[in-house]
């Protein structure tokens, strides 16, 4: 440029092509505000004022001295202004704005735009083949497109969300529990024990007029809260324990020559850490549980504590109860360096994610998990005990089901875990007597629950052998007696048979013979005066057609047997003179000596409960204030199993007064037993139907292999109408049941039934071995075979219901696939601004990214998850070569199942994620476009045109020096490596972000110019990228927040990486300055495009699992900025120092890196 002696600066001039050729290259090209871009207008000799850097050039076309030729193309601008002076020493509003033209229309006021150098022809390129690229002065402003796929994703969301609370839903049924609480707080467990006992603590439980306050009688039982959890929640379970002992056991002989005794409950204050987000919080509380197991087991040796009989060994092992998290850091416990050796063999859990990390947004956590997991399968996988660390280890997990929307109850199995001698995985809709779900809180203070988890340890309690309990074999037995149905495939029904010895002997003449074949059905309990017992003949087994016996009534109370109106006994003839049971014998009727005997066993303790089914039931338990429902009892035996006996014999009798019923009988197992074959794909279209014969059994199982996965719910109609209701001894029943793992859920009354199950789930490791156990949902339909009536089912997809079960599987999803979006729009926006110079807005580049990329990325996933089958342990364990490790974690990519028929959940997922991605962009736009107005609403009021882009022009984005920001990094950066996590100085990015682009939301509506609606548009869509990647850093924050708030000083022990936040804050210092990013026209634009485009295939084939690579993803992406921005011209130190400094003039200038 040259000057001339009147301070006028005359512009080179810049050639533009004909609007003709312009328009075929970028078509439709529209002007910010009708004028922000002039495209085709023809400068030369342009006059300018003379202005002193960083003033604005307002240019009046008024002056004399120089010839100004203006061609507006557009039909729409006006070829002629009016005209007025702008006088420099006084204020003006003229009718056309500084530049020159009419209100609305604006040339750049900073530095001319340009595509290329000044002396060079500005050419253009098209935009591969996307639509035309257009510059919206509202870019809030959405297309069809991007509207109406927006729409159906939040449709979907909120059919989903609609579906969780209102379809499928189970009802629930705890009863309150009651107890009397107070606490013991063991101050000499500290630091001369543990480094961490100035910040958790160590309490004794004792029920208030029960326990004594400081002895140990008793077996030790730790409990361990779970994320953010009290020591309190040990109430219920504890309060329960110590009142059954009192009332019951203390005054039983043989449970106390068997060794039991009350229990000393322990507990631990955590201050409520939250270890689900935090894996060395995890790693702590292991630690310190080691060192209070060690503290513990020396309590019972001490003589002040201990109150227990001298002559029994002393505790080598602790019980552990684990509820939530937990149960997680119980097995952590068993892997760290201070794990004291056998000192741990009884694990319970309750809501447990013992399969996977709720959350993967910290990978410390994730790391943990699999090294606990790899131990665990690693020591059940060794062929001797010897070299089994863990083989006398037990671990029951419980799951509360559906109503569980805390921790998704599919990751409670330790089927991937443990094997079947060892542990299980149960469900407490399944666990007798307790019969609902339950949440995830009320898992702990249930009545119902509680009553089971303290009788089941007081069943495995053995105070005569050093561990305190049982050995493993009988502890499985006992734990599969209490929490299983006993209706499962392998499940123990024949103990009373085994180990039961003859209790009575029968004459034949006091008995009657009911005639082989026929069905017993007895209905008018209590009409008798004389006892009588009720023969039914066992027929031979024969293995070519197998026979079942099976039994129900209402009249058989097991573990109340004094009080039962009839007994179930199975004989065998005797011809021994044996002992009489004086409870019958009075009642029956002399017989000779010389006539044939039975011996007999009484098998109540074999049956199974089941929950009532009358015309009155509406769910298989009762709620608190209701009147107690006796339940049904239920027993089953193949024929094999009473090959030893010849009857089995239903004794009523005279003593009781209640009415009821008993139904008995001997059925063709394969006639009861039905498979329906249909595939998955024909069960969710046609459905299933069957007709049930009127001469079928009292008992029908039907299972479907093809259902398998929890991911669908369907209607089951249950059409009995032809068997009147007045007739019926009970109505239909109905158990759901699966075997992998075990879950049983009961509808008594049973018309409609809605089925769902916890079977295959989304990212759940497979079983650890495989079983003999069936595949599919199962569902065991009871029903009055006294009817003789037809029975209906019909089944069918409950398609809103499925919507719902995706929430709990994948919500996690979240925070992957919207990252997907967002980088797939950054790389359009990146794409056309190194073409054409235009960063088009966020909204825009949305709409150019549905016509071709993100449909061809959704596609090709979709081909991938079909394609996933046997291969997913490939990608992510290149470098891992034990197999098993690979089939452990083969269902962590993309959607996490191997299974084709879902492959549709990527197109619908990512249909969704564009209208949360939508409504983020329009929440941000709005919070922007508020802060923006209250940002330059005092300073804008009384300012002209004219003035306001003087105000624009002169001064920096940001009001700090250079010299400030870099020591602010720098101190940001310090306190990273030293005290602070890096999520703490992420929250500090986006916050400054936010105010960088609300400033920039402020300059671009005043100044009104292609560069700084570029700016804008750019700094926007990095608020996003890092708003999306926000929630991944949240939870560790929170983690450091809770230390701070419990006055833990102790340094943050994990999360110092600066190198993690260094590219986030260098890139968010340099954007303050109002530096826009370069454009790129060599090959290395390319780099920004296969770095945008990794990232989101990352994000969805492996961001679900590893959720926080996400950050490091992007972090990267932080760092390739950064580089860009310090090479505008050339690399140097210097421009990175660039960076901290510049001016609104030319900070946003933009030139062309080569």
């Amino acid at each position: 440029m040259q000057k001339f002696p009147n301070n006028a600066t005359v512009l080179p001039t810049i050639q533009i092509p004909a609007y003709s050729q312009f328009e075929q290259d970028v078509p439709n090209i529209q002007e910010v505000h009708n004028a922000t871009w002039p495209a085709a207008i023809s400068m030369t000799n342009h006059s300018l004022e003379s202005i002193e850097d960083g003033d604005t050039a307002c240019w009046n076309p008024q002056s004399t001295n120089h010839k100004t030729e203006l061609e507006v193309l557009h039909s729409d601008r006006p070829k002629d202004v009016a005209t007025s002076s702008c006088p420099r020493d006084r204020d003006c509003e003229p009718a056309y704005d500084c530049n020159g033209l009419a209100k609305g229309a604006a040339v750049s006021i900073l530095k001319p735009l340009s595509f290329a150098d000044p002396s060079a022809t500005m050419t253009t390129s098209k935009i591969g083949h996307s639509p035309a690229v257009k510059t919206e002065r509202q870019p809030s402003s959405f297309s069809l497109l991007v509207l109406l796929t927006s729409g159906i994703g939040i449709l979907l969301l909120a059919l989903v969300s609609r579906s969780l609370y209102s379809y499928q839903a189970e009802a629930k049924g705890c009863r309150m529990s009651y107890m009397r609480p107070s606490y013991v707080h063991f101050i000499e467990f500290d630091t001369e024990h543990t480094r961490f006992a100035t910040k958790y603590s160590l309490y004794l439980y004792r029920e208030q007029g029960i326990d004594d306050e400081h002895k140990l009688r008793g077996t030790p039982v730790l409990f361990i809260p779970g994320n953010a959890g009290s020591y309190k929640q040990v109430r219920p379970i504890a309060a329960e324990a110590a009142t059954y002992y009192h009332d019951t056991l203390r005054h039983d002989g043989r449970s106390l020559d068997a060794g039991v005794r009350n229990l000393d409950f322990f507990t631990v204050d955590f201050n409520e850490d939250i270890t689900a987000f935090h894996g060395q919080t995890l790693l702590d509380q292991a630690e310190y549980l080691n060192e209070a197991i060690r503290y513990i087991l020396s309590l019972y040796s001490d003589p002040l504590r201990a109150g227990r009989d001298p002559q029994l060994p002393d505790p080598t092992s602790v019980i552990i109860l684990g509820h939530s998290m937990g149960g997680v850091v119980a097995r952590t416990m068993l892997v760290q360096p201070n794990y004291q050796a056998n000192s741990i063999n009884t694990i319970i859990t309750m809501s447990a994610p013992h399969s996977r990390p709720p959350v993967t947004f910290d990978g410390q956590i994730v790391q943990i998990y699999d090294e606990i997991n790899d131990y665990w399968r690693k020591a059940y996988a060794q062929k001797w005990a010897n070299n089994n660390p863990l083989w006398h280890v037990t671990i029951i997990s419980i799951a509360g089901g559906a109503l569980d929307t805390v921790v998704p109850s599919d990751y409670a199995s330790v089927e991937p875990l443990v094997p079947e001698t060892h542990g299980f995985t149960v469900f407490t809709t399944g666990i007798p007597t307790v019969w609902t779900s339950m949440d995830h809180q009320a898992i702990l203070w249930c009545d119902q629950f509680r009553k089971v988890v303290a009788k089941s340890l007081y069943d495995i309690v053995n105070v005569h052998r050093a561990t305190q309990t049982k050995p493993r074999a009988d502890r499985m037995r006992f734990f599969r007696k209490r929490f299983l149905s006993g209706l499962e495939a392998t499940a123990e029904k024949t103990s009373a048979l085994k180990e039961g010895t003859p209790v009575l002997t029968l004459d034949y003449e006091s008995s009657r013979i009911v005639p082989a074949g026929d069905r017993f059905v007895l209905n008018q309990l209590g009409s008798q005066t004389l006892s009588m017992a009720h023969l039914i003949p066992i027929p031979p087994a024969d293995a070519s057609t197998p026979k079942q016996f099976s039994l129900l009534t209402d009249a058989l109370f097991p573990e109340s047997e004094d009080y039962s109106p009839v007994d179930i006994l199975v004989c065998t003839v005797f011809n021994q003179p044996g002992s009489i049971n004086e409870r019958h014998s009075g009642h029956m009727s002399a017989a000779s000596r010389s006539s044939p005997r039975l011996a007999c066993k009484n098998v109540a303790s074999d049956a199974v409960l089941l929950p009532a089914s009358t015309e009155t039931t509406r769910q298989p338990f009762f709620l608190e204030g209701e009147d107690a429902i006796r339940p049904f009892s239920y027993l089953l035996y193949d024929v094999d199993d009473l090959v030893e006996y010849n009857f089995i014999a239903v004794v009523q009798k005279t003593s009781s007064r209640s009415s009821g019923f008993v139904i008995a009988e001997f059925s063709d197992k394969m006639a009861i037993q039905k498979i329906i074959p249909s595939s998955l794909s024909q069960i969710a279209v046609f459905g299933v139907s069957l007709s049930l014969a009127p001469d079928r059994a009292m008992t029908i199982d039907i299972r479907f292999p093809a259902l398998t996965s929890s991911l669908l719910a369907f209607n089951m109609v249950l059409d009995n109408s032809d068997c009147r209701k007045e007739h019926q001894l009970f109505t239909s029943m109905v158990r759901q049941h699966l075997d992998h793992p075990y879950e049983s859920k009961y509808f008594v009354n049973a018309t409609d039934v809605s089925i769902s199950f916890h079977g295959i789930a989304p990212y759940v490791p497979p079983p650890l071995e495989a079983s003999g156990r069936e595949i599919g949902v199962g569902l065991q339909i009871w029903s009055d075979p006294t009817c003789s009536s037809t029975a209906k089912i019909t089944i069918r997809l409950d398609l809103l219901g499925s919507l719902g079960k995706l929430y709990m599987r994948y919500r996690t999803v979240f925070a992957a696939f919207p990252l997907l979006i967002v980088t797939l729009v950054l790389r359009k926006q990146f794409r056309v601004y190194d073409q054409t110079g235009v960063f088009i807005p966020f909204s825009q580049g949305l709409d150019l990214s549905l016509r071709r990329s993100i449909p061809l990325l959704l596609l090709s996933l979709t081909l991938l998850a079909v394609s996933l089958e046997g291969t997913s342990a490939v990608i992510p364990h290149l470098f891992r070569s034990k197999r098993h490790l690979k089939e452990f974690h083969r269902n962590e990519l993309l959607i996490g199942t191997e299974s084709p028929s879902f492959c549709f959940l990527v197109p619908l997922i990512g249909i969704v994620c564009i209208g949360v991605c939508a409504v983020l962009h329009c929440i941000m736009l709005s919070l922007t476009w508020i802060l923006g107005f209250l940002y330059g609403f005092p300073s804008s009021i009384s300012l002209n045109d004219c003035e306001r882009h003087k105000r624009v022009a002169s001064q920096a984005l940001i009001h700090s020096t250079p010299k400030r920001r870099m020591v602010s990094t720098a101190v940001l950066l310090f306190l990273v490596s030293t005290f602070i996590p890096y999520q703490f100085a992420y929250l500090v990015a986006c916050l400054v972000q936010l105010f960088t682009t609300v400033r920039a939301f402020h300059v671009a509506a005043l100044a009104d110019s292609m560069s700084s609606l570029n700016y804008y548009h750019y700094v926007h869509s990095i608020l996003l990228l890092m708003m999306w990647v926000l929630p991944i850093n949240l939870p560790i924050l929170a983690v450091w927040i809770r230390n701070l708030a419990v006055h833990w000083l102790t340094p943050f022990s994990s999360h110092h990486n600066v190198l993690s936040i260094m590219p986030f804050i260098l890139l968010v210092e340099n954007l303050t300055t109002g530096r826009m990013v370069p454009q790129v026209t060599s090959q290395l634009r390319h780099v920004t495009s296969v770095l945008l485009f990794g990232t989101a295939l990352c994000a969805a084939v492996y961001g679900v699992s590893h959720a926080y690579v996400l950050h490091y993803l992007v972090n990267i992406i932080a760092l390739w900025l950064v580089i860009l921005h310090s090479t505008a011209d050339s690399w140097s130190v210097a421009n990175i120092l660039a960076m901290f400094e510049g001016s609104a003039r030319m900070n946003r200038d933009h030139g062309k890196s080569s």
